[in-house]
């Protein structure tokens, strides 16, 4: 069986001073603390996630 692509994700930029939603988004994204790396399957509703904010993380290679 093939796995599914993965993505990796990192948290950068601090929340605090953003919308309620951006913070909710982060949460979702599996992020606990600042400059964490995550690894998530690559599909549309991450990538949706990560547009929506695009200023607080980073997508890795």
């Amino acid at each position: 069986m093939t796995e599914a692509k993965k993505i990796r994700i990192q948290y950068y930029r601090s929340a605090i001073s953003t919308p309620v939603k951006h913070k909710r988004v982060i949460v979702g994204l599996g992020f606990t603390r600042l400059n964490q790396v995550v690894e998530r399957v690559d599909n549309e509703s991450v990538r949706g996630m990560v547009k929506t904010v695009p200023h607080l993380v980073r997508i890795l290679d």
